[in-house]
């Protein structure tokens, strides 16, 4: 018996690194899954991985900034499942590393667009179905960045800030309808787009592992345990919580 049987998942993201792990162990625990992202082949990677496993999975493409998009991937999750239980709004990119000032505004309006208006549509459609099943809980993708100021990284951290806000927010408005809404603030993480960030600045490197007590970067799986212990009834009495995952960073 698992922690999450018989509930439906969508993992928004889920083509690599934390969506992947995330949706991984969310199979582990009894859930079927639908993973979404604009990265076809690592989408199917994902969902091959768990079928493979024996688990309950499908793949639907989409950008998580377009409207009709998203629209269409949660009618996808009704149609394939009926239902939707759990929600782990996890797609975002970095963006370049700029100067507030040298930011151009393609840059920022692609960031801003997928990492917290994102978030936002994927709640707002996600929001209605959970509602007509009694309930269910959502955990957003923030970051330390949400929480600390980041330098050359201002669309990075005021999505993020903006998405611990709106997390909060919603949590306060669907508290009573037994809908939970919470968000993860993991620091520099072993994924893929961390390591893309380090290969092009390798003295990145130094001041990732630097930068936490523990002295190393996280594992998606460490941060995808976390993810499912909210999702789950072991953290009923949890909402409207922004939750750091990062080694210590932020207390130091």
């Amino acid at each position: 018996m698992g922690t999450l049987d018989n509930k439906v998942v969508l993992v928004t993201g889920g083509a690599s690194g934390i969506g992947r792990a995330s949706a991984l162990m969310f199979v582990r625990e009894g859930a079927s899954v639908v993973i979404a992202d604009v990265n076809e082949v690592g989408g199917e990677e994902s969902s091959a991985l768990i079928t493979r496993g024996g688990g309950q999975a499908h793949f639907i493409r989409a950008d998580v900034s377009q409207t009709r998009d998203v629209e269409a991937l949660i009618a996808g999750v009704l149609r394939l499942y009926g239902q939707l239980d759990i929600a782990f709004n996890n797609a975002g990119i970095g963006g370049q590393m700029s100067l507030t000032a040298d930011k151009t505004e393609e840059e920022w309006d692609a960031v801003i667009g997928i990492n917290l208006k994102g978030v936002w549509l994927c709640m707002k459609h996600e929001i209605p179905v959970m509602l007509d099943n009694g309930g269910g809980a959502i955990i957003n993708m923030a970051s330390v960045a949400g929480l600390l100021g980041f330098r050359l990284a201002g669309a990075y951290a005021a999505s993020k800030h903006g998405v611990i806000g709106l997390t909060k927010t919603a949590a306060l408005e669907y508290a009573r309808k037994n809908i939970r809404v919470n968000a993860v603030c993991p620091y520099f993480t072993d994924t893929p787009m961390v390591q893309d960030m380090i290969e092009n600045a390798p003295v990145m490197r130094e001041a990732t592992v630097s930068g936490t007590p523990i002295k190393r970067l996280a594992t998606a799986d460490e941060i995808a345990e976390v993810v499912v212990w909210l999702a789950s009834d072991k953290a009923s009495y949890v909402t409207g919580h922004a939750l750091p995952i990062d080694g210590g960073a932020v207390v130091q």
